[in-house]
């Protein structure tokens, strides 16, 4: 596998088995930005990858990119609107009623209510293997696994957001 950098604004090819692919994006603070495309086509107009909706933003290891497991295919400046990363949730461990909003912009944890966590991602990082389930789930119509465990946590009972 290829070594690489990462590069904030990069486009990378993400491969979902089966001959078919996705394209994410390197943000700010560790974080990726997946769009809403899977094709077995190569896209070479990185203007058509960012202009799709992205599906989700997660923070993943390095080594998705270093390592080369996902490879850069191309760069753009970063839409004002992927500048500023979303805030995660924390739920305690020990205390499930409690929770805290994380700002991965500044790294500021502040105290916060279920409710308000209500839709957020939990502040994790992600392995590129289950990024990579995640997009196939969505592409084929399931439910992911990992999102459905973190909402079960998060509600009690697994309820559409």
């Amino acid at each position: 596998m290829k070594r690489q950098r990462i590069t904030l604004g990069s486009i990378i090819k993400i491969d979902l088995g089966d001959g078919y692919h996705s394209y994410g994006r390197i943000l700010r603070n560790a974080g990726y930005g997946f769009y809403d495309i899977r094709t077995k086509e190569e896209i070479s107009d990185m203007e058509e990858i960012v202009d799709k909706a992205i599906l989700f933003i997660v923070a993943v290891y390095d080594d998705a990119i270093t390592r080369g497991h996902w490879l850069k295919v191309g760069k753009m400046p970063l839409e004002p609107s992927l500048e500023v990363m979303p805030n995660k949730f924390i739920q305690d461990g020990l205390h499930p009623d409690q929770f805290s909003l994380y700002d991965p912009n500044t790294g500021a944890i502040y105290p916060s209510t279920r409710e308000a966590c209500r839709g957020l991602e939990r502040a994790a990082v992600w392995e590129p293997e289950h990024v990579e389930e995640r997009l196939r789930d969505h592409f084929a119509g399931r439910k992911n696994r990992l999102v459905e465990k973190d909402r079960l946590t998060l509600y009690g009972s697994v309820e559409s957001s």
